[in-house]
């Protein structure tokens, strides 16, 4: 049997780990019969590692050139910080190794509200105006947290390079709304919420 590539991995975890079947009302008020929580996996020791890796993956195929990834708590945490690990961890390895230091993207998150003691600062960890960075995002319906992180980075000083997300569930007009706010920067999904859908049901026969 032939190695699974880290987004295979991920694929299968999020289809065991992460997406129900029933009724679920989503917290753009309306209603599914699945429902797809990326954090149970995201937070996962090995799901950690694929979403670090697969996304990295998926930036590098599309040739993104970025110095951050950041994203809207709390969704978005565990993913700017595999994401981060990820391109520090080639970084170290590329060095032991001898051969040119890649690129690594720091990590900064959004919040939903500037703080109201300390610094007020919105975004924590790195910013810096003028940086390209990576916005990133578990799952995307109508592409409301999204947008909110893109808006944030913006206000930064800091130029959005792509947006990324898990699973895009292809409703609620999403993608052209997320789409609208990135502009030039494209839009990348590891997974439609169909594909995960058609792995859990595989996984259950």
């Amino acid at each position: 049997m032939a190695t699974q590539t880290y987004t295979q991995q991920l694929l299968r975890l999020l289809a065991i780990k992460s997406f129900s079947l029933g009724e679920f009302k989503l917290s753009s008020g309306g209603t599914s019969d699945y429902y797809i929580d990326c954090r149970i996996t995201t937070l996962d020791a090995e799901g950690g590692c694929f979403v670090g890796q697969a996304i990295l993956e998926l930036l590098d195929e599309h040739h993104v050139d970025a110095e951050a990834v950041g994203g809207l708590t709390m969704g978005a945490d565990p993913i700017v910080s595999a994401v981060a690990i990820a391109t520090g961890w080639r970084a170290i390895e590329a060095v032991q190794q001898g051969k040119p230091q890649p690129q690594v993207l720091h990590g900064f998150l959004v919040r939903k509200a500037e703080k109201a003691h300390g610094t007020g600062r919105r975004i924590e960890g790195f910013c810096r105006p003028g940086a390209r960075v990576v916005i990133v995002d578990d799952v995307c319906t109508t592409g409301a947290s999204t947008i909110n992180a893109i808006e944030a980075a913006r206000e930064a000083g800091m130029t959005v390079a792509a947006v990324v997300c898990i699973v895009e569930r292809e409703e609620a007009n999403g993608r052209p709304a997320v789409e609208a706010a990135a502009a030039a920067a494209p839009f990348l999904r590891l997974f439609t919420a169909n594909q995960v859908r058609a792995e859990h049901i595989r996984q259950q026969q």
